[in-house]
């Protein structure tokens, strides 16, 4: 059994959907993991991870209206330690998640044709994000 781990860093340009499959592809690649499972774990309670579509933008701006219309910014929030936009972010991160589980087949992720992995940011002002990576495999 062969294990390893990594912090990857990822610069957000403020709140959206930056996709972060090839970097972590990249990253499992080198591991010489044939067949295993892969966690993923944004480090952040105002960011998140999600496995969406990953060809048309439309369902990536789709989803982002959708999380704007059910946890909208407004000073209805007791918690507003860092502004308006910081408690309908922990909502947003509450709602979509922020671990992942992928299985490792064939020494790739077994994502589905259409399917990329994306740091949610749901801060309007650009961050430094950290994804934990652990893999667990033969």
């Amino acid at each position: 059994m062969q294990q390893a781990t990594t912090l990857l860093s990822i610069d957000t340009p403020g709140r959206g959907l930056t996709e972060i499959t090839r970097a972590v592809a990249e990253w499992l690649a080198a591991q010489g993991v044939d067949e295993g499972l892969l966690t993923l774990l944004c480090r952040h309670t105002s960011a998140s991870l999600l496995i969406q579509e990953n060809a048309a933008r439309e369902v990536r701006s789709d989803l982002l209206d959708w999380l704007e219309r059910l946890a909208p910014e407004g000073d209805h929030y007791a918690h507003d330690d860092e502004g308006p936009d910081d408690m309908p972010a922990h909502l947003r991160a509450t709602l979509t998640g922020v671990n992942l589980s992928i299985p490792v087949i064939g020494g790739r992720m077994a994502l589905g044709t259409w399917q990329g992995i994306y740091l949610a940011e749901h801060r309007r002002m650009p961050h430094r994000r950290q994804v934990a990576i652990h893999l667990l495999g033969q």
